[in-house]
């Protein structure tokens, strides 16, 4: 999944928190249903002032936006776990190899 699709996620997300709809929240920050559906959606990308209208309506800040990482899919967690093992030192090698091996 791209950040393009991430953030528009993450936005759909905080919005459903919000218990606003598509069609009121894009009235608060004044574009069209269709634009945020589109946002939403990860088809476009939202302006900087959007994404501050957003972020106020959603009454959250900017970078609150952008924090998506949960929104990753297992494969790509697994992946990124890989990637990085070869960059962390022994000891914790060792308390991570200590802790997967409690949840078998």
């Amino acid at each position: 999944m791209n950040n393009k699709q991430l953030l528009g996620k993450r936005i759909k997300e905080l919005r459903k928190s919000a218990h606003l709809t598509q069609e009121k929240l894009a009235e608060l920050i004044d574009i069209e249903t269709g634009s945020l559906s589109g946002i939403e959606s990860g088809r476009h990308f939202p302006s900087l002032p959007t994404l501050e209208k957003i972020a106020i309506n959603l009454n959250v800040e900017l970078k609150a936006l952008f924090e998506f990482k949960h929104l990753i899919s297992v494969e790509e967690m697994k992946v990124a776990i890989i990637k990085n093992l070869d960059k962390i030192d022994n000891d914790h090698i060792t308390f991570i190899y200590k802790l997967v091996e409690n949840f078998k």
